[in-house]
């Protein structure tokens, strides 16, 4: 029996709609990460994009367990001497962009080459419950059903 290696033409990419409203960061990013790599499917190859399109709505409705609300600091440098700043995550989810949370949750998980990039472009994260991809027909995967640990109600 030979090893399965996927080719482009044998790839096939869906549509995967999550609700973030109450879920838990990690577990979210966790399960995302997943399936935008591929790994969920029985012909999942490394080096190849054979992961799905998510969509994630109701970023901002997102939760942290413990203090992370608080103590979760987010670094960056301005490219200026002195210039580190940093945000924590109850800065960021209150601000203008909350979704940005949620992305580098994800992007954390996936590896960090060309084949990474492009695979955080199938990615999607809206703040709110509005999305404009009602065309592609997406289904509806309830992460707060497949655990009980996924949601917090707090």
């Amino acid at each position: 029996m030979k090893t399965f290696s996927a080719t482009p033409s044998d790839i096939e990419k869906k549509w995967i709609l999550i609700d973030a409203d109450g879920i838990v960061l990690g577990r979210l990013a966790s399960q995302v990460a997943k399936i935008l790599r591929g790994k969920h499917k029985p012909s999942f190859t490394p080096h190849m994009d054979c992961g799905d399109n998510v969509i994630v709505i109701n970023a901002e409705k997102v939760k942290l367990t413990g203090k992370k609300t608080t103590d979760k600091v987010y670094y960056w440098h301005t490219g200026h001497p002195g210039g580190i700043k940093e945000r924590t995550a109850g800065q960021i989810l209150d601000g203008k962009h909350p979704e940005r949370v949620v992305i580098k949750a994800i992007e954390r998980m996936i590896t960090r080459n060309s084949l990474g990039r492009q695979q955080m472009t199938n990615l999607r994260v809206y703040a709110g419950a509005a999305h404009p991809h009602e065309a592609q027909q997406p289904e509806t995967l309830d992460l707060a059903a497949m655990n009980a640990k996924n949601k917090r109600s707090q």
